[in-house]
């Protein structure tokens, strides 16, 4: 897993290297450049295209007016950058590569009033004005003139992030920074990147080796970890020869109702096809020749007066929720189940049911794992009004309560009692279907079956 780090981390991740390669500030703002128009020149092929690069006076515009110069040496005809100079602060490595670049002869135009770039018309827009470390709404003049770009109709490019938008934190409900097509960012993915709110930000992102020392980023301490495919890869245990159905486990999968027995098949045929060695499906009498019918390779509980509490005893782990239902027998076997002191894996109504008893929520027994999206968390633990106070929650609940919290979106959020968050960054909108947490619930239920831990 790679670490994810905040704009203060990066900053010694930066130092770091100036000090033990050794190089200097200025040469690897050039390489952030290098590696920049590298990707740039990909996505941008056009050379006749006219294209407007806006600096500010920090590092970021720095990196900004490096590489307009490498894009007119490496051949794009039709370059201008405005230098947007609305305060006389301007770092050092800013200075010098406004030397460098007046040495090409690319125009450069002073900017001290937004209003001069109300007119302005262009292909691309390269947003270098300000970086990271920002944690506040835009005001005054960068506020205009974000305005004025966004307005465009220009495809905007920034510089390692959007202008505006904080790499941590609260990304505000009222967002009003550089919304980019695309951001070019470095080395890793800002840790607000993976946030829904994101999306107000920019559309698509790229991230690019600037050369900075992976082993001392590893090395910071950070609760955000990204999971690698190589990562998954890493976890499957090979099954060993004259291994037997009753070596990976026994699931059951508490679920489905008169109207949602589709959720109880979902959710089994996910366990069954995730390597769980025995399934058993505790559903309602009328939905035993549904699940019959489509999975005859699962077992049945009938969910019915005759139901015990050992019924439950043989299982390694119970899957509970998908399409459950509400009515007071379910709640009360819920309540038995929580009881038994096994590992569960809570979904959709089983929240529900957690909201009206706080009780058994104190009851739950260690390392369950819940996973609720964004609505059935709120149900579950108030109210929040963006996704940060929301992983902030999950995060202190996971470590009180010694649970693992799936908290679904586009990109999962996996909050462990060790305080730690972990990010599945490969959704994509088309699982944005009914059916999605079901298959969730069965695919991690198999799993725990099967002896790997949350």
């Amino acid at each position: 897993m790679q670490n994810l780090i905040t704009a203060n981390q990066m900053h010694e991740a930066d130092n770091y290297v100036i000090i033990n390669q050794p190089i200097s500030s200025i040469t690897l703002m050039e390489n952030a450049a290098k590696a920049f128009c590298k990707c740039f020149k990909k996505e941008v092929v056009d050379k006749e295209a006219q294209i407007s690069i806006l600096c500010g006076q920090g590092n970021n515009g720095g990196d900004g007016l490096a590489i307009a110069r490498l894009l007119h040496n490496g051949k794009y005809k039709d370059i201008s950058v405005y230098v947007i100079k609305f305060t006389d602060n301007q770092s050092e490595d800013n200075k010098q590569n406004v030397k460098r670049l007046l040495k090409v002869k690319v125009p450069v135009t002073i900017v001290k009033d937004a209003e001069k770039l109300r007119e302005l018309k262009t292909d691309i827009i390269i947003d270098a004005m300000l970086g990271s470390g920002l944690n506040k709404p835009l005001k005054d003049e960068y506020a205009d003139l974000v305005a004025l770009i966004n307005a465009s109709k220009a495809r905007i490019i920034s510089v390692d992030l959007p202008t505006g938008f904080p790499t941590e934190g609260e990304i505000p409900e009222n967002y009003n920074g550089i919304k980019a097509d695309l951001v070019i960012s470095f080395q890793r993915p800002k840790i607000n990147f993976f946030f829904p709110e994101s999306a107000k930000a920019f559309n698509n992102c790229k991230i690019i080796d600037i050369g900075l020392d992976e082993n001392f980023i590893e090395g910071l301490t950070s609760n955000w970890k990204l999971v690698k495919k190589v990562d998954i890869k890493a976890l499957i245990k090979t099954r060993a020869n004259f291994s037997h159905k009753g070596t990976y486990g026994h699931a059951l999968i508490v679920a489905g109702n008169t109207t949602t027995m589709g959720a109880a098949i979902l959710a089994a045929t996910a366990c069954l096809n995730a390597g769980a060695g025995l399934t058993t499906v505790c559903v309602p009498q009328s939905g035993l020749t549904a699940l019959n019918t489509a999975l005859p390779e699962a077992m049945t509980l009938p969910r019915n007066e005759h139901l015990a509490i050992e019924d439950f005893e043989k299982y390694n782990v119970i899957g509970i929720g998908s399409g459950l239902g509400l009515e007071p027998e379910n709640e009360d076997l819920f309540e038995k189940i929580i009881n038994l002191n096994k590992p569960i894996i809570v979904d959709a109504d089983g929240f529900t049911i957690l909201s009206k008893r706080k009780d058994l929520l104190d009851k739950l027994p260690a390392r369950s794992i819940l996973t609720p999206h964004m609505k059935e968390f709120d149900r579950l633990f108030g109210e929040h009004k963006s996704w940060w106070a929301r992983i902030k929650t999950s995060q202190k609940e996971a470590k009180e309560r010694d649970l693992v919290i799936v908290l679904k979106n586009q990109y999962t959020f996996m909050c462990l009692p060790t305080g730690e968050v972990r990010i599945n960054p490969t959704g994509n909108p088309a699982m944005a279907s009914g059916g999605m947490g079901d298959v969730l619930t069965g695919i991690i239920t198999a799993f725990v079956a099967q002896g790997y831990s949350a």
